[in-house]
């Protein structure tokens, strides 16, 4: 095939294993045959709205088939991959769309209102929608319908850009991460090797694929080596608890958060579980009753540390270490390779803190149309900086210690102070602030604005969050707001951020999340 990249997977796929179910999504199962077809179909529609070799495809809407079927589908031609978060507000799916370029935007009937809002101010070409045409909208099922399944074999390089997918920057303004063809395929075979999956392997995708551990840790590894994808929309314990159960699931990934909600649902102790081979666990520090609660169940509970610049894999504990280095985010993956290092750039020893680097043919060529930031990104001989500090044991085993960044963790969702930042500084009453995360029970962390306010301003805690709502995604929105006379600065006029902890991070906020 002149085709090297992962769009071709489905041909590849087709041919050894066409009967095979590939994708379950509620009562309804695609054969890898079944799945290739649809790919094609819906590539030779996307080339007949005019869509080439490195356009972008954006698409917008809960775990679905048709996720799967946009991603290979732009693979098939060439083009470029477009995951959007279903949780942003439409300014901020505007600006994506903008800085991608993306020319066309497959979406769910769950957010009509945000994708035609969002493609408008864009300028998007064209917008397909999942359930019937209309309000400016293509129909997805009817395109697919009447598109032709002929064979389809553009040439992809392994280096040509897959998929571009943004993570919040430090600077307030999202960056896209490209990932490369070959980086999802090298980050898929780490996965293969230290999960040690296999062809009868039975997914759960309960994560969503927008975000990276969801899709390339979990969803493409599976479908790479020929195993069940169960797809589930939205992530709900009960749920999660009886298709582990009904469809034997043998792998799944997911936050602490959610491992958590399962543990505590009444059917817990009872709900049969031992199909489940491995459970990853990944997105914010691993608490030790979390792990517990699965050791006790006799179940294998691995962490995981990665970021979507990697692919996202970087750490991985095997289950066979799951009670010795309980805690640990494990060794590198196999293909990949990091270093812990003092600000000085010299390797840490043991027991001392420093900044993760990492190396490998999984991390990402560089950030899309920001030369700048990919210079910054990497040190001068080409390692990756996370900016998270860890340890490291005797062993060579990794424990996630502080973050550089300010970035907060609130239920698996990164959350950029500077962003939430801007947003606060938009409303006239506010002179200064700053975001910083505070413990919470359910979710690890949530928001806490701390607000200086202009001389003679009134604006109350419900003014600021409300000035919040529609501007930035919900889970972004701090939880509480705390008003102040001054914020700690340096002689240069720079908020003290650790400061700023210090006074205004104590206690527990305890709100549902955002």
């Amino acid at each position: 095939m002149l085709n090297q990249g992962i769009g071709s997977w489905p041909a590849r796929r087709a041919r050894r294993t066409p009967d095979r179910t590939a994708v379950v999504h509620e009562d309804r199962a695609l054969t890898y045959r079944e799945l290739h077809r649809r790919v094609l179909r819906l590539a030779h529609v996307l080339r007949a709205l005019g869509v080439t070799s490195g356009d972008r495809i954006a698409y917008l809407g809960p775990n679905h088939p048709a996720f799967l079927e946009t991603l290979f589908a732009a693979g098939a031609l060439g083009a470029v991959f477009v995951p959007l978060n279903t949780r942003l507000a439409a300014p901020e799916l505007a600006y994506n769309l903008a800085d991608s370029g993306s020319v066309v935007l497959v979406h769910a009937p769950e957010q009509d209102g945000a994708a035609r809002a969002a493609a408008d101010e864009a300028g998007v070409r064209h917008r397909i929608a999942l359930e019937g045409p209309g309000d400016g909208a293509l129909g997805y099922e009817e395109l697919l319908a009447d598109g032709p399944d002929a064979p389809l074999d553009v040439a992809v390089a392994p280096e040509d850009p897959c998929m571009i997918m943004y993570t919040s920057g430090t600077t307030g303004r999202p960056k896209g991460a490209v990932l490369s063809h070959a980086n999802i395929v090298w980050n898929s075979v780490n996965v293969l090797v230290d999960t040690d999956l296999t062809a009868d392997e039975v997914t759960l995708v309960a994560a969503p694929l927008f975000h990276t551990a969801g899709l390339n840790m979990t969803c493409l590894p599976t479908l790479l080596k020929g195993g069940r994808v169960i797809l589930l929309a939205a992530f709900d314990a009960d749920r999660v608890l009886d298709l582990v159960e009904r469809r034997r699931v043998t792998y799944m990934f997911g936050v602490p958060t959610m491992y958590d909600a399962m543990a505590s649902r009444p059917r817990w102790a009872g709900t049969d579980l031992s199909s489940l081979r491995t459970l990853n666990c990944g997105g914010a520090p691993v608490p030790a009753r979390t792990i517990a609660a699965y050791v006790d169940r006799g179940l294998a509970f691995s962490q995981g540390y990665g970021m979507t610049e990697a692919s996202p894999g970087i750490l991985f504990l095997d289950r066979e270490q799951t009670a010795a280095k309980a805690g640990s985010a494990g060794v590198p993956h196999f293909f990949t390779d990091t270093r812990v290092v003092l600000p000085d750039g010299a390797d840490a020893a043991p027991g001392e803190r420093g900044e993760i680097l990492v190396h490998g043919p999984h991390v990402m060529t560089g950030y899309w149309n920001r030369p700048e930031d990919t210079t910054a990104a990497f040190t001068d001989d080409g390692w990756l900086r996370t900016g998270d500090i860890a340890r490291t044991d005797a062993d060579g085993y990794a424990y996630l210690v502080d973050r550089v960044k300010d970035m907060f963790v609130s239920g698996g969702e990164n959350v950029y102070p500077a962003e939430v930042e801007d947003a606060l500084l938009g409303h006239p009453d506010v002179a200064e602030c700053a975001v910083i995360g505070v413990p919470d029970s359910v979710w690890g962390e949530v928001g806490r604005a701390v607000v200086v306010l202009r001389p003679a301003a009134r604006a109350t805690q419900d003014d600021l969050l409300g000035h919040l709502r529609g501007r930035l995604a919900k889970y972004k929105i701090p939880r509480t707001v705390v008003l102040t006379d001054r914020l700690p600065r340096t002689a240069a006029g720079k908020i003290v951020k650790t400061a700023v902890r210090e006074t205004f991070s104590t206690g527990h906020a305890e709100h549902p999340h955002p």
